[in-house]
């Protein structure tokens, strides 16, 4: 099955959404979506695309690069060898924990402009539509049961942010990350073909990804969502993992960062900001799957370079908490 299937027939209706006062062109060429089609990355361009529409202009141009899940080309544009042109990279927390990882390499997050992030999704636990599990707490228990049975799909390799969430799931169920079996993928999208396709038996994968999936049909059923409360639309009917027992929640920021030179940052930076104040701004967000973000803290993350800096010291925790032996049950 074609990954997210209707992505970017998405743009049309979105775009009516979101005209507000007629605006310059678009400050950007391109965004860099760096993963194979069909995940978040893309989902997050489509979202910039559609916040800098206008009537009768072209869409923003989309770019796939995959390369270790977003370091290839934070690389390059660190040392700037990227393309010609102005462009905007999709980032998401699994790119703020593969730096508090130092994942990167020697690359930390200031050497980049961090823009405000555009908005907030949530970790969903998944399985195939006609698995024998029908929540949690009954996945929690097989898992438990035959530690070496379930095969984990990731968007992402081991200290990624899909192995985090199975992880995290993992220590819920009283095992530890060794316990995890992972099949790694270059990005959300073939994780989720493959689990589609039957080669993996869960995903901990992104609620925005799921939710295209499940509009175009794709033989899933979602155990868990892991928000602090249910998110609306289409995932209405799915209980929090902490209402099965499982206290878990993980938060994903999705935004775009860009050179830390770009002349034309502070432009889009202004856009993006007036598009956020539209009024069908949040409607727009729901219908993908998604939320506004959490408002900043005046003095604390209300600038883009603090909340990521805060956001880091958040994952740097979650992993502290990795490493401590999981409670017996």
């Amino acid at each position: 099955m074609r990954a997210l299937i209707g992505l970017r027939a998405l743009s049309l209706g979105v775009a009516l959404m979101l005209h507000g006062p007629l605006r310059a062109a678009a400050p950007i060429e391109r965004c860099v979506a760096p993963a194979q089609p069909g995940g978040g990355f893309e989902l997050t361009c489509l979202l910039l695309r559609e916040a800098l529409a206008q009537p009768g202009e072209p869409p923003l141009p989309l770019l796939h690069q995959p390369g270790g899940i977003g370091a290839l080309v934070y690389d390059e544009v660190v040392r700037g060898r990227r393309p010609p042109g102005a462009e905007a990279v999709a980032f998401s927390t699994g790119t703020l924990l593969n730096l508090a990882q130092g994942r990167f390499g020697r690359h930390g997050p200031d050497e980049v402009r961090w823009l405000m992030p555009l908005a907030l999704d949530h970790g969903v636990v998944v399985v195939h539509r006609d698995a024998p599990w029908r929540d949690l707490p009954a996945l929690l228990r097989a898992w438990r049961e035959q530690p070496a049975a379930l095969a984990f799909g990731a968007g992402g390799t081991i200290g990624s942010q899909d192995w985090m969430k199975a992880a995290l799931l993992a220590r819920a169920a009283g095992l530890g990350p060794r316990a995890l079996r992972l099949v790694a993928f270059e990005g959300g999208g073939d994780a989720m073909r493959a689990l589609t396709g039957r080669h993996v038996q869960v995903l901990a994968g992104d609620a925005a990804e799921v939710v295209h999936q499940l509009r175009q049909g794709a033989p899933l059923r979602v155990l868990a969502v892991l928000a602090p409360q249910r998110l609306d639309g289409v995932l209405a009917g799915v209980p929090t993992a902490r209402e099965q027992g499982a206290d878990l929640i993980w938060p994903i920021l999705r935004g775009v960062y860009v050179a830390r030179d770009l002349p034309q940052a502070d432009e889009l930076a202004r856009r993006l900001d007036l598009a956020r104040r539209q009024p069908g701004w949040l409607a727009t967000l729901r219908r993908l799957g998604l939320s506004l973000p959490p408002p900043p803290v005046a003095g604390h993350d209300d600038d883009p370079q603090q909340r990521v800096h805060a956001e880091i010291d958040r994952l740097r925790q979650a992993l502290d908490q990795l490493r401590r032996p999981p409670e017996a049950r």
